[in-house]
């Protein structure tokens, strides 16, 4: 088979993975869309502020509903970080929770590796949130998380409150509208609309409803805001799982994950440390490392070593450098290894638990929940929703956009 063939195929494979999850992401972008409208941040912030079991439950539930890349993860947990939200809270059940916890990423593993995966996922993922909150709460010293914050806020410069860019305030192109609380500097007038509208919806009584049509409105705004935020992502992780899937042959994936005989510890301790390995070397996005993860699976990884290699997300060299960035270079330290660790353990604890119940399927099999006549159905009914969105989100920018130029 030549280059160009095998290409195609591997193309052919991302597309037939990309058909199968459609449906899944618009309706997990949806659903977050909607908690990002209905829910108010306000009170969530209050409820992270100590490292005990109510904030420790509060910082996961939050987490899970809040949805977001992880790179958008890392940013919202620093601000939360910043202002006062314990470790335990922000740095351990909240950034976790946000990326690996969330609906999308359920589904589209529900549709790919099937629903055994999925609920491993989420019980890995929330002993793994132990182990984090121990390791901050018993090993890591309160003095360095002190200084991590002292780095945050003074390294902080001037950021849009919507986007979290950096921003000149001396530039003729920043939008400088005054608030109650002093001026703020926005990149854009689209940010300053959403700021004024979350600002809104943190007062109760003006925040939107389920039953208000602006409220909709305002979440189809915010579901089209999470594409904007991970399209690029997901694509990459479709194409590089495509392309792997038909350039790598089946024998180097053997030899990797060959590490000892298959069923014993060595081979599962072995296959979780690599999988955080590959995670954090071929990492694209935690959605985006699903399909990747079915080329794993069908190679010969451990059930758990999948785990461990989704665990990865949150420590890929550019989340690293964020860290270094936003709490210096001892707290990157720190997360970087206490990740990598209660990734690969989380990993191997799922293994043998999920073994001794006997819900590991078979080497290989994966996926096959949802029929090809649903998906084409669904893909359907989900591809008007998405369009119903895009054309909230983007009628209202030109609109506002059509009526600037008029002002001018």
């Amino acid at each position: 088979m030549s280059v160009v063939d095998t290409a195609v195929e591997g193309l052919h494979l991302a597309g037939e993975m990309a058909w199968e999850t459609w449906w899944a992401l618009v309706l997990g972008f949806t659903i977050a869309g909607a908690v990002e409208t209905f829910v108010s941040e306000e009170r969530m912030r209050q409820l992270l502020g100590d490292d005990g079991w109510r904030s420790l439950g509060y910082g996961t539930l939050f987490g899970a509903a809040s949805s977001s890349c992880s790179f958008g993860a890392v940013a919202t947990t620093k601000s939360l970080f910043k202002k006062g939200a314990s470790p335990v809270a922000s740095l351990a059940a909240f950034q976790f929770a946000s990326t690996n916890l969330v609906i999308e990423l359920g589904l589209v593993m529900w549709i790919l590796l099937g629903w055994q995966f999925v609920l491993a996922d989420y019980v890995a993922g929330l002993l793994l949130i132990l182990l984090l909150a121990g390791t901050f709460k018993y090993l890591v010293p309160e003095a360095w998380f002190a200084a991590a914050r002292d780095h945050v806020r003074s390294s902080d410069g001037v950021r849009d409150p919507s986007c979290g860019m950096d921003v000149d305030p001396t530039s003729d192109d920043v939008v400088t509208p005054d608030t109650d609380g002093g001026t703020e500097y926005f990149c854009s007038e689209s940010c300053k609309r959403s700021y004024v509208e979350s600002r809104e919806r943190s007062d109760d009584s003006r925040r939107p409803n389920l039953t208000t049509r602006g409220g909709w409105r305002l979440a189809g705004h915010n579901a089209i805001g999470e594409w904007n935020m991970l399209w690029k992502d997901i694509v990459a992780g479709f194409l590089v799982a495509g392309l792997i899937g038909a350039f790598v042959p089946r024998a180097w994936w053997t030899t990797l994950f060959g590490l000892g005989a298959a069923g014993t510890l060595s081979w599962v301790v072995a296959s979780a440390t690599v999988g955080v390995v590959v995670g954090v070397v071929t990492f694209v996005c935690s959605v985006g490392n699903v399909p990747f993860a079915v080329i794993l699976w069908n190679n010969g990884i451990a059930f758990g070593g999948v785990m461990s290699f989704i665990f990865a997300d949150l420590i890929v060299p550019t989340i690293d450098d964020a860290y270094r960035r936003y709490y210096g270079l001892r707290m990157a330290a720190v997360l970087f290894v206490s990740i990598f660790a209660t990734a690969v353990v989380s990993g191997v604890a799922i293994h043998y638990l999920w073994g001794g119940l006997g819900l590991i399927p078979p080497q290989g099999e994966a996926g096959g929940t949802a029929p090809s006549g649903y998906t084409r159905y669904l893909n359907a009914a989900f591809t008007l929703v998405f369009l119903a969105e895009a054309y909230v989100a983007f009628g209202d920018d030109a609109d506002a956009s059509h009526a600037d130029a008029h002002a001018d």
